[in-house]
């Protein structure tokens, strides 16, 4: 009598089993809809009387395998010739059989002991296909699903690649997003498994709800979390109004760092819950928090085991005083501040420990600093690893602890300080502390990932001061890994034009000298404004070399000096500014027809530096000096001497807000002879000029000495001409002298915004502008009374014959009927007729010209840009004001 013992799965069945397996794993994040009850197939068993207690297996046959064989698939089962078997026996079979997930159908038929094995072997996989990834492409997706082409397909697999998927997307913010696998039959028993992906749009924050706060306010408590709610102005160029649970954690942690900051030791998150809405879109955030009570510092004190840490003179350095109010991070900053006064003593592994005593009753926290005993530490080892390009040499040589030397935390710092700098690595390096062979041993473990330190670099913009600009440049700042620079640019825009090569070696010959090069090529042209349209006024163009060596004084401190040898060559366009072959005094002014020639300037000079910020490029603490000076007359056609002094200082408030202040000022003293009592002996060239962008308010050159013509006169009274002195100051012309002596200082206050704000490169500030530019001799001016003809005291036109070189008053014109019109401004026959006009001389003055504003830096998607209001507290006579200017460019 034969029995069979069978359990089927069709087509069909398995890939509605898939279906079903998709929908339960796409549920909400939180609450899962339960998923139906599945029906367990029947399982037909030989009845008692077919299978007899204790019977024994004659034979067992395996039919229906194509790829496995039969010794794998009798290796699954726990079925062996003349073993005893009964029901119990085969169910364990068929489980055996299911376990392995090899099998669609499989059936045990049993003729008297001898065992019949049919299966249907699983599909073979042909392709995985992905559909419907937009916002995740394939090359994020396939790594990390395991179905792959040639594998045995399995229902299990399938379960655990779409719950894999469905976590990308939920880590991408996108908790509605779904996965529909499906099965395509082919031929040979060989399927296509095909990922239908519904991405839906990313889960957002749509509320964010506290409860329990009475001390501070909502609006203060979310602004100290990164999450932030959709609605706001600036939300859709925040990512941090999607919902993620890592932010969720981080918020309750700065909640909590926010209380105890403020004194509230006994603050705690009761609970944060997150819901999705019904749509799938939006979460909502609720937080149950409890502020407690608010505590002040008690007794703070400090017990120190080591020899060299004096506690009654670290009490001193306490910040935190008794009665203050009591600051969680205030502790946790000293403790870090004691830790690296230990290892100042060579303490690389003092264990500074606070221990608190909470006094309920007066609400008060008793602190103690206990500092542990740990044994004096020496330097063992220095290891580097990570550097692929850059030579060890070039990392050691930044480092100030030699292998034998005591540990020094100060040193320590300052050695990473000086290697971020590089700018060859990672930012923000950090040299691990090992322990070494012994106790009192350290390893020195820098562990360096190098970055790219080859820049070619394409930009583009416009700026209110010199229209388009466009500049190239390419730059290797660790040329053969050896930390040495190589660069060349190129810069071009409607006011200057440049091309410059330069080469420095920070380390000649290993030893800490820079030494350094440059020759270049730079063309500037002067302008001024009549009617708001530029005019070009006087052209200069240098082209010289410069060498430059730098040595260390101390750690902070060095000096470099510095060679340069100019040649200059100041031309005026001689179509406009010539009266025959010599410049014009009538039409360019003295100041300039004095400025024009060639010249030779030979120029030796060296600056002192002291600096200590913890960021060149935008530090946050710190301060910087520099004292230069600069002798021109070691040959050449130019002599004087430069001295110029800059100094900033940078504080952080706290809460982010930075206080920057900067302060310079300049002085250029002549050493050669006053050429005449109009002309000074510093050419205009070499004067310092002072503007916009330095001192914002002001226009470029907007400050200081200068000469303004004035060209409305109202010759009615021939006898008595009138100027005009209320034309609009943009239909003027407008030339800025310079002078030999400057200052200006800045004090700018970095205002932090939120998150989303941080994370779109928004950098605000406030500012006052202070400064000046004077010291000049006053040259000499034309005036009405050089259009006064003196044989009758009339004011005329002047007549001028260019080629010639000849001049003449005026006569006196007539209209078409002969009739004479009272202005003398009829010239002969090839003369042409000047206007009388009147030059006024301004702004000579050591006075402060003050200005307030307020700037913002963006680091757009499309390049940095900056942007300033500001206006003229302050001003002298002559001084030309501008309250907005921008600056804007883009890399490609």
């Amino acid at each position: 009598m034969n029995s069979v013992v069978s359990h089927k799965f069709t087509a069909r069945m398995q890939l509605s089993a898939l279906l079903l397996a998709g929908t339960m794993l796409t549920g909400p994040v939180f609450a899962q809809e339960a998923a139906p009850p599945q029906t367990v197939p029947t399982v037909p068993v030989p009845t008692p009387e077919a299978v007899p207690t204790a019977s024994t297996i004659k034979s067992i046959a395996v039919t229906g395998n194509q790829r496995l064989e039969t010794q794998t698939i009798l290796f699954y089962l726990r079925l062996r010739v003349g073993q005893e078997y009964d029901r119990a026996t085969l169910d364990q079979a068929l489980k055996d059989l299911a376990s392995t997930e090899l099998f669609k159908d499989y059936q045990i038929t049993d003729d008297a002991g001898a065992l019949t094995i049919q299966v249907v072997e699983n599909p073979v996989i042909n392709r995985v296909i992905l559909e419907g990834n937009k916002r995740l492409k394939e090359d994020k997706i396939r790594p990390e699903i395991k179905l792959a082409p040639r594998q045995i397909f399995t229902r299990s697999k399938v379960r655990a690649d779409v719950a894999r998927i469905i976590e990308l997307y939920k880590r991408q913010g996108r908790f509605a997003a779904t996965v529909d696998p499906k099965m395509v039959q082919l031929d040979q028993n060989r399927v296509d498994v095909v990922f239908e992906i519904t991405e839906g749009p990313k889960s957002k924050v749509r509320q964010i709800n506290i409860i329990g706060n009475e001390k501070f306010s909502d609006g203060d408590l979310k602004d100290e979390m990164a999450t932030r709610t959709t609605g706001g102005l600036l939300s859709f160029l925040s990512s941090n109004t999607t919902y993620d649970p890592d932010r969720l954690a981080y918020d309750q942690q700065k909640l909590r760092l926010f209380y105890l900051q403020n004194g509230y030791a006994d603050f705690r998150v009761i609970s944060a819950v997150a819901e999705l809405t019904s749509n799938k879109q939006d979460f909502i955030i609720t937080y149950v928090v409890e502020e407690g009570e608010r505590y002040k510092f008690g007794d703070v004190k400090i017990e120190s085991s080591l020899r060299d840490f004096k506690p009654e003179q670290m009490q001193k350095l306490l910040p935190m005083k008794t009665g203050d109010w009591y600051d969680a991070k205030q502790v946790e900053d000293t403790v870090e501040s004691l830790s690296e006064t230990a290892g100042l003593f060579g303490y690389a592994f003092a264990d500074i420990n606070p221990e608190f005593h909470r006094n309920p009753e007066d609400r008060t926290m008793d602190i103690t600093f206990n500092v542990g005993e740990s044994p004096r530490t020496y330097v063992e080892r220095i290891d580097v690893n990570g550097n692929t390009l850059t030579q060890d040499k070039v990392i050691r040589r930044e480092f100030r602890l030699n292998e034998g030397d005591a540990f020094n935390s100060f040193a320590l710092k300052r050695t990473e300080n000086r290697i971020n700098s590089l700018g060859y690595f990672q930012e923000n390096l950090e040299i691990e502390r090992k322990e070494g062979s012994t106790p009192d041993r350290i390893i020195l473990d820098t562990n360096v990932e190098e970055k790219p330190t080859g820049e070619l670099s394409l930009s583009a913009g416009f700026s209110s001061i010199e229209s388009f600009l466009v500049q190239a440049s390419v730059r290797q700042r660790n040329f053969r890994g050896m930390g040495q620079q190589l660069q060349a640019s190129v810069n071009y825009s409607s006011y200057s034009k440049s091309i410059e090569l330069g080469f420095t070696e920070p380390y000649l010959f290993d030893r800490n000298i820079s030494i350094g090069g440059s020759v270049y090529r730079r063309d500037l042209n002067s302008f001024n404004f009549i009617n708001n349209d530029r005019q070009t006024t006087f052209e200069q163009t240098t082209t010289g070399f410069q060498m430059n060596v730098g040595v260390p004084l101390t750690e902070f401190m060095s000096a470099f000096g510095r060679y340069s040898l100019n040649f200059d060559d100041v031309t005026l366009d001689k179509s406009v500014y010539y009266f025959g072959d010599e410049c014009d005094p009538l039409i360019a002014g003295r100041y300039l027809c004095d400025a024009i020639g060639k010249r030779t300037t030979s120029l030796i000079g060296f600056t002192l530096a002291y600096d200590d910020r913890d960021n060149r490029i935008r530090p946050t603490r710190g301060q910087s000096f520099t004292l230069s000076q600069d002798f021109a007359g070691l040959g050449g056609d130019v002599k004087y001497l430069r001295t110029r002094a800059t100094a900033s200082k940078h504080r952080s408030l706290g809460g982010r807000f930075i206080l920057n202040a900067y302060l310079e000022g300049g002085y250029i003293y002549p050493l050669e002879d006053q050429p005449d009592p109009f002309t000074d002996a510093v050419r205009l060239t070499d004067r310092f000029q002072l503007g916009e962008p330095d001192l914002r308010g002001f226009d470029i050159r907007g400050v200081g000495p200068r000469v303004i013509r004035y060209t409305g006169v109202d010759l009615t009274d021939p006898a008595n001409p009138v100027l005009d002195l209320t034309t609009d100051r943009g239909q003027l012309i407008d030339d800025a002298l310079g002078g030999k002596a400057y200052y200006k200082g800045r004090l700018e206050l970095d205002i932090p915004l939120g998150a989303g704000a941080k994370e779109m490169g928004l950098r605000p500030s406030i500012f006052v502008d202070v400064g000046s530019v004077f010291s000049v001799v006053k040259p000499e001016l034309t005036t009405l009374a050089n259009f006064t003809d003196p044989s009758d005291g009339l004011t005329k036109y002047l007549c001028r014959n260019s080629a010639e070189g000849t001049s003449q008053f005026a006569t006196q014109g007539t209209d078409s009927n002969g009739n004479p019109t009272g202005l003398y401004n009829q010239c002969p026959t090839g003369y042409s007729a000047l206007a009388p006009f009147e030059e006024r001389f301004y702004g000579n003055s050591w006075k402060p010209r003050v200005s307030i504003g307020a700037g913002v830096n963006w680091n757009s998607p499309f390049g940095p840009f900056r942007i300033d209001f500001a206006y003229a507290l302050r001003k002298e006579e002559g001084d030309d004001t501008k309250r907005f200017s921008f600056n804007v460019g883009t890399q490609f």
